[in-house]
């Protein structure tokens, strides 16, 4: 009886190690020890033997049973070694190859349009100046010659926020604030982030803005006139870019004008200008009696559309690194 079983048992442990598919491994299992294999069958036979027999048939058939139980799980793990170490081979790097280096990033397009306009106004004595994007009543409106019922104060075009202060609509303030603490002559430029409530294809509720001021003695509108023109066409890079100003209104300049320019398609606004309004030199303590000054205003985002013949000012803010990819610099 006892080499029945030892032959019942190699015959499966060569089972076992003849078989390198985890499947076939499982049949193998099923055909020894399984609820009809030969080991369970020996098993059964239990019932028919004496009693004096039992006793002794039964810890030689439990013996083969374990043995090839752990026969069994030992080529599991046998197989699942193997079958990692093919997987490891296939996904094997080399470590001593040179690395490909990181890729470099860029800067965003509107940020490389206002550095190429700062350095352009630079160029010819302007400054750069800079101010808080929250703001008070007084530096977004009131020193502005705005009223206070005036459309640009309507909750559907400022953000408000807690304690009366605005999301800054314009970088307007900065100016105000730099005539506040410096006297004439004052030659600035003051780019930033501003907000309305406002968005689509060419609009959005955040948007960058700069804007220039030079106040002293005699300055005029043709200064105002020379400046802008000459600005335009170095940055457009067309001497004979042909500009024109139109009359309009702006509470803080009198007289004021939009700025167009020549396109493709015809004339195209561009920004805003104007004389400072004398009521604006006196709020920031500066006499309209003995100095004047410009102001301009243009919209950054809309500069790098035109700049880089782009038609949605959304893709600009998408963080779409494909687009945005185009523009980085070498």
């Amino acid at each position: 009886m006892a080499a029945h079983v030892q032959h019942i048992l190699d015959e499966g442990l060569a089972a076992l190690a003849a078989t390198n598919d985890p499947v076939e491994l499982e049949n193998s299992k099923a055909r020894y020890i399984g609820k009809e294999g030969a080991i369970t069958a020996l098993l059964r036979q239990l019932a028919t033997l004496p009693p004096e027999e039992k006793k002794t048939f039964g810890a030689t058939v439990n013996q083969a049973k374990q043995a090839f139980e752990a026969a069994l799980a030992a080529r599991r793990e046998e197989l699942a070694a193997e079958k990692l170490a093919r997987q490891l081979a296939a996904e094997a790097l080399d470590v001593t190859l040179p690395g490909r280096g990181r890729a470099a990033g860029g800067l965003h397009p509107v940020t490389l349009v206002q550095q190429r306009i700062e350095a352009l106004f630079r160029s010819i004595g302007f400054e750069v100046a800079d101010g808080p994007e929250i703001e008070t009543d007084f530096h977004n409106f009131e020193a502005l010659n705005i009223p206070k019922d005036h459309p640009a104060r309507a909750m559907q075009d400022t953000f408000y926020v807690e304690g009366g202060e605005v999301l800054r609509t314009h970088t307007s303030p900065i100016q105000v604030r730099y005539m506040l603490n410096n006297q004439p002559p004052i030659k600035i430029v003051a780019p930033g982030r501003v907000y309305r409530v406002d968005s689509d294809a060419t609009h959005s509720p955040m948007f960058h803005q700069m804007e220039g001021l030079w106040v002293d003695e005699g300055v005029s509108f043709a200064d105002l006139k020379s400046v802008i023109v000459d600005f335009l066409r170095n940055f457009f890079e067309d001497d004979t870019l042909q500009v024109r100003f139109r009359p309009s209104f702006f509470p803080f300049t009198e007289p004021s004008a939009e700025i167009d320019v020549m396109g493709k398609r015809g004339w195209l606004e561009v920004g805003g200008c104007g004389m400072v309004h004398p009521n604006v030199l006196r709020n920031v303590n500066i006499d309209p009696e003995k100095y004047t000054g410009f102001a301009f205003g243009i919209g950054l985002d809309r500069f790098a559309m035109l700049y880089y013949g782009v038609n949605d000012l959304r893709l600009f803010f998408e963080n779409d690194l494909s687009f945005l990819g185009q523009f980085k610099q070498a």
